[in-house]
């Protein structure tokens, strides 16, 4: 096979294989929330402290499937960047649902943690990472969607560490023993093979279908397979709680979850 027509096959392959395998772990994985925060203030306005294990910084830039810059932080677990407040909207903005966040279309705006690319924004967070997770997100629907990209790719790139699942979603108590017994059961892997994680990339945009401040349903799209000379994305609905001071996933269930492909991204908003 020619490294073209590889490359062809790993851009058709690329949208089902991600979906579905977010979705599948989504559906599987249950937590209870234990999260000690400073309230409900907004994200840290000064730069963020430097990171204790793996350092400050970065390596080489890489680049994607689709040959798309990411960034490698020296810290495994990412590098967030310095917030500026003044460059979030305001519910009173016209693009307060629209807007993309300061900083993902910069240089360290989309980052390589765990072998997945997630978004660092400049003005809605991450402001910090606290034990190997990345918190303090601004209570806006920029800071619901990075959130979102945020948990969801981690999770899926590191099943099995229970410290996300615990801190970042919002799950019954039936949720969590579904998923401890996944864990007992050595169903989930600690770190997901690169040969996974390569599917992995910066989503291409999203879309806020509802907002208020306590709940946003959030959808994140991702390019996937060109059919008949259509490109399409694979479109996930999650739903993000406020919570003890920051933004929460709350997993999919058979009533709740919507995975749909769309041909276009016209009235999405690009990162």
């Amino acid at each position: 096979m020619s490294q073209k027509e590889a490359s062809t096959r790993d851009r058709a392959s690329f949208g089902m294989i991600a979906s579905g395998a977010l979705l599948a772990l989504i559906l599987v994985a249950g937590a209870v929330v234990y999260f000690t925060s400073s309230g409900d203030s907004d994200t840290d306005s000064a730069p963020p402290p430097p990171q204790a294990a793996g350092g400050t910084g970065f390596a080489d830039p890489e680049v994607d499937l689709f040959g798309r810059r990411v960034d490698v932080p020296n810290n495994p677990a990412g590098q967030p960047l310095a917030q500026d407040p003044s460059a979030r909207r305001a519910p009173s903005d016209p693009d307060w649902l629209t807007a993309a966040p300061s900083g993902t279309k910069d240089p360290h705006g989309w980052q390589r943690v765990y072998g997945a690319s997630v978004p660092f924004s400049t003005s809605d967070g991450p402001s910090r990472i606290e034990d190997g997770l990345a918190v303090g997100y601004a209570r806006t629907p920029q800071g619901a969607a990075l959130a979102a990209a945020q948990i969801t790719y981690r999770l899926n790139a590191r099943p099995a560490d229970r410290d996300l699942y615990v801190t970042q979603l919002r799950v019954s108590s039936t949720q969590l023993a579904a998923y401890d017994s996944a864990l007992a059961s050595d169903r989930l892997p600690e770190q997901q093979p690169e040969k996974v994680t390569r599917y992995f990339v910066a989503s291409d945009a999203f879309k806020i279908d509802d907002y208020a401040e306590d709940l946003a349903i959030v959808r994140l799209a991702s390019r996937g397979p060109v059919i008949e000379g259509k490109q399409l994305y694979a479109a996930m609905r999650m739903i993000m709680v406020w919570d003890d001071g920051d933004w929460r996933l709350k997993p999919a269930t058979t009533t709740n979850t919507q995975t749909e492909y769309v041909e276009s991204l016209a009235g999405w908003t690009t990162w």
